[in-house]
């Protein structure tokens, strides 16, 4: 993983540091989409002296190089979604799970009349809102 890490950095301009290098590693071990203050905390363990401003500018830093991207804000904190490829989401709004979400029909529907009026798109997401499976599995018990 550190090696691919190494060469990504190398293909897109960033500077390689043990820092950068611990979180892209920490993202990729991670499921779901943590927030800046799960990689921080997980980093710390191996950094002590890292700052919660250091990660949060990586992490930026990454988003800006398409290596990760924002997901809505949620209970006031910044997700970070490492899967890339076209997907949408369905977020419970009681735990506030973040499920990643193929839908292949809504991604071929052709865009509304009058939306190239507004500007030029470049992506469209869905994120459907709900109760997920677990909370709905914890309310019959």
């Amino acid at each position: 993983m550190e090696k691919d890490a190494r060469d990504i950095f190398k293909e897109i301009g960033l500077r390689v540091t043990p820092q950068r290098l611990e979180i892209f590693k920490i993202l990729a071990s991670m499921h779901g989409h943590p927030a800046a203050e799960d990689v921080f905390e997980r980093i710390r363990r191996r950094f002590p002296s890292i700052s919660f401003d250091t990660v949060y500018r990586t992490l930026s830093l990454f988003e800006n190089h398409g290596l990760i991207k924002k997901v809505h804000h949620l209970a006031d904190k910044t997700r970070y979604d490492t899967n890339l490829k076209r997907h949408h989401h369905f977020v419970c709004i009681r735990c506030k799970k973040i499920i990643d979400i193929e839908w292949d029909e809504i991604d071929g529907i052709p865009m509304p009349k009058g939306v190239e009026n507004l500007g030029r798109v470049e992506d469209r997401y869905v994120e459907l809102r709900g109760i997920c499976k677990d909370c709905l599995n914890e309310e019959e018990e």
